[in-house]
């Protein structure tokens, strides 16, 4: 009896996934408490700034393994806005993400590791007017907890810097990079 328990004992164990279980989350969009902005120099002289105003996303977390963590984000390339109607119409055509065309951004994490004091580093693929290339978003994990209405939230800063080349993007003068700067908010699911 003693042989059959210590074996179903570690039988169990080895099943049982190593680590906690990641959390999982949605973005909150509906309560707008999540953003995907930019900032890109115009002609060297300065820096517009803008947002994607439509996007979707989930992704999952646990600070005890962090690796068992997961994004995966959904941007609407047609709700590209700069505060500027003429000058958005232009970033969206052809000239530069022909957002008619290449109508979504995605992007998925690969791995997500720990990088110290709160910071963490995700790895994965962004797929941007129609080609896909490995990028790294470090991140900060602001905090989780219940939120007013019984739900449970967890909140990050992100921040990434893409090569437009790198994504066959026109480049416009110094305009050779786009900064990322992503607020994301979470609501348990």
């Amino acid at each position: 009896m003693k042989k059959l328990l210590i074996t179903t004992g570690l039988t169990a164990a080895m099943l049982m996934p190593f680590g906690a279980m990641a959390t999982d989350y949605v973005i909150d969009t509906k309560g707008a408490h999540a953003s995907i902005n930019f900032k890109v120099s115009h002609l060297g002289y300065a820096f517009i700034k803008g947002r994607f105003n439509t996007f979707n996303g989930e992704f999952s977390y646990e600070p005890e393994n962090v690796s068992a963590s997961s994004v995966k984000v959904s941007v609407d390339t047609t709700s590209l806005d700069s505060n500027h109607a003429e000058r958005d119409k232009h970033i969206r055509s052809s000239d530069f993400i022909d957002a008619g065309k290449y109508g979504e951004a995605v992007f998925e994490s690969t791995k997500v590791s720990d990088a110290g004091d709160g910071m963490l580093n995700i790895d994965g693929n962004l797929t941007l007017h129609g080609v896909t290339k490995p990028i790294v978003i470090s991140a900060e994990f602001i905090g989780a907890g219940q939120d007013p209405w019984g739900g449970q939230r967890a909140g990050f800063y992100g921040t990434t810097r893409l090569e437009l080349a790198d994504f066959n993007i026109a480049v416009m003068g110094a305009s050779s990079y786009v900064d990322m700067e992503l607020h994301v908010e979470g609501v348990k699911k």
